[in-house]
């Protein structure tokens, strides 16, 4: 049933407008500025409700599920503003209709759902939190010049910079002194280090909750100490080994770091800066988008933890070993930068969909990305 016209006379006379008149032209302009989106989620149902949703194809599917979600969101400011009745029951009948259909659509396997987040929803929200991450990685590499610079000069400063490491003089290359362990012990070495791994990148996730001050000071610690061992290895003699060794698997492990950093600032972000939302509702917004970095974080670190285990105690030479290191930036790269990215009619709706949000009064809460640089 088609939406019926809601305040169509016009407006007469000199002077002032009164409240009813205000009211009338914002009802039409809520009704205008949705009115497509509705009625194409009234034939995208219509079409599933009499073809079945095969008849749709999976980019329609998409459109349908965020349409369906755009709408209830319509509907939620409809009821609060209190507008027209055949406006809030069109609505209703429309989000009703489409309820079924979308859940149908929707439905996926473990392994679809799976499948997806790997390949779609982590990668967009690490683009999405460019702005938390990319201040982690700043920092890290500002506080890694910072100690290689002191370190290069004087290697006491070493402990200065890094007084809870236990820091002895470098007497021969990395590569022998990590892996100096029997290979058949490499499994439980991988499980060991994906495990360490996880709990400081945890830890610097949690300490979102501290206004982001202990998930800073873990970015900066860890800055300190790449740049400070990098300095103490380069000085032995040692540097190209140093930078071979953690070559196949740093990459990705430092990678995961930063984003953890990044997830840490978002919680942050949510509590310091909550925009027009209250501070619970854009925290737990925050919270979402940090998990699903989080769950990434974890899955990259499982990745690094076995290469690290498994392939960089191998004695490879040198430029094998660099040549691994570059393969994976490479490949790590193209999946954060790229996959996700080909689905534009989907992405076109979700921002869509972002807008009206903050139209409803949760404008903000993604702009809190930069709320902690």
């Amino acid at each position: 049933m088609p939406l019926r016209s809601v305040h169509h006379q016009s407006l007469s006379g000199g002077g002032f407008l009164g409240p009813r008149e205000v009211y009338g032209m914002r009802e039409q302009r809520f009704v205008a500025s949705r009115r497509e989106r509705w009625d194409r989620l009234a034939a995208l149902a219509d079409r599933a409700a009499k073809r079945g949703v095969r008849a749709l194809t999976p980019d329609e599917i998409d459109e349908l599920a965020l349409a369906y979600r755009a709408a209830t969101s319509d509907l939620a400011i409809a009821r609060t503003r209190g507008e027209d009745s055949a406006i809030v029951e069109y609505l209703n009948r429309l989000t009703a209709r489409a309820h079924s259909i979308v859940y149908v659509a929707t439905a996926r396997s473990g392994w679809d759902r799976a499948r997806s987040f790997v390949m779609r929803d982590f990668p967009r929200e690490v683009r999405r939190s460019w702005a938390p991450i990319g201040f982690c990685i700043a920092v890290t590499v500002i506080s890694a010049l910072i100690a290689y610079g002191s370190v290069l000069s004087d290697p006491a400063n070493a402990h200065v910079l890094l007084p809870e490491m236990s820091i002895g003089p470098v007497t021969k290359s990395l590569h022998d002194s990590n892996f100096g362990f029997d290979r058949a012990y490499s499994p439980a070495i991988a499980s060991q280090i994906i495990t360490n791994n996880i709990r400081v990148s945890a830890i610097a996730f949690a300490g979102g909750m501290t206004a982001g001050l202990l998930t800073g000071w873990i970015i900066i610690v860890n800055g300190l100490m790449v740049g400070a061992l990098s300095a103490l290895y380069i000085k032995a003699g040692f540097g190209p080994d140093f930078f071979a060794t953690i070559a196949p698997h740093g990459v990705i492990e430092l990678t995961a770091i930063q984003i953890s950093g990044g997830a840490g600032l978002l919680l942050a972000g949510g509590y310091l800066r909550p925009g027009r939302a209250t501070r619970r509702d854009a925290l737990v917004v925050a919270a979402r988008r940090a998990v699903t970095l989080m769950i990434g974080v974890a899955l990259l670190l499982c990745v690094a933890g076995t290469i690290e285990g498994f392939i960089s105690p191998q004695r490879l030479s040198i430029p094998i070993r660099g040549t691994i290191g570059a393969v994976t930036a490479v490949a790590l790269l193209a999946y954060l930068l790229g996959a996700g990215s080909e689905e534009p009619a989907r992405l076109n709706v979700d921002v869509g969909v972002e807008k009206r949000e903050r139209e409803f009064g949760g404008g903000d809460i993604d702009d809190q990305d930069a709320a902690f640089a």
